[in-house]
């Protein structure tokens, strides 16, 4: 008869091997143990979405290409009371400056969604900043100087560290959707309104065009059954936090106690 004879100091090992492994596992946020030795903390993230309890939802429109239903969008949330963000990529405002003015003027919130639309992930810091600052100055040359810009949205949706830094470094909060129109698809107003009320909660940040194909069909659809649930329609700058916030792994932005 064989016995296997195993050392105490073999057995102690595989022991503390195991409970540093389950140590390392434990998800205890972005900065945790787990995250360093994993390689996997410092992915950034920006807000998809606000933890809110109030009926509160954001609705924003990038503008890059076109321009033709962007006031009757205007005037459509006007009818229903609502408010919205317009993203504006830069040379789409030097194209379009009265529009950038009406925007304005009918107060709604601008954010920047670049200056040429590029894939920003594959640019340097400097040139991020370079698209960055250059979209805000071509916006704010239309409507004052006195605009504060304080959101962007990436383009593609589009981002990384450098991207999300660059944007910080600059005052600029990323911000993405977790409700998406698929408006750019050419869908149906019913197809696109009803993936967004299938998919809107408190706190949601829907993504739409403000020049594409049937947004004219889908928007007074969208407003109308969203004011029927009792939702007050926002832009996205009154329903994000802007300091004493936490953002989790899966971009829901928390109110820190």
């Amino acid at each position: 008869m064989k016995f296997l004879v195993i050392k105490r100091t073999v057995v102690w090992s595989a022991f503390m091997f195991i409970v540093l492994c389950a140590v390392l596992a434990i998800p205890l946020g972005e900065n945790s143990m787990s995250a360093v030795f994993f390689g996997d903390n410092l992915r950034k993230v920006p807000v998809y979405n606000v933890d809110i309890t109030e009926k509160k939802i954001a609705i924003s429109f990038d503008a890059a290409w076109g321009a033709d239903k962007t006031e009757q969008i205007m005037e459509i949330l006007n009818e229903y009371d609502a408010n919205a963000t317009f993203f504006l990529v830069g040379f789409w405002a030097e194209k379009y400056p009265e529009l950038v003015k009406k925007i304005h003027e009918n107060g709604y919130e601008i954010g920047t969604h670049s200056n040429t639309h590029p894939d920003l992930t594959k640019l340097s810091a400097e040139q991020i900043k370079l698209e960055l600052q250059t979209s805000m100055d071509t916006i704010k040359s239309a409507v004052g100087d006195e605009l504060n810009i304080k959101l962007f949205r990436a383009p593609y949706g589009a981002y990384n560290n450098t991207v999300i830094e660059t944007a910080e470094s600059l005052g600029l909060q990323t911000i993405q959707w977790n409700v998406d129109s698929l408006d750019w698809k050419g869908i149906s107003g019913a197809e696109i309104s009803e993936r967004i009320m299938t998919r809107a909660s408190p706190g949601s940040i829907i993504l739409c065009h403000n020049n594409s194909d049937h947004i004219l069909d889908a928007l007074p659809i969208v407003l109308d059954r969203l004011k029927n649930q009792g939702y007050t329609i926002c832009s996205i700058g009154e329903i994000v936090y802007s300091e004493n916030y936490t953002i989790d792994r899966a971009g829901v932005q928390h109110l820190n106690n």
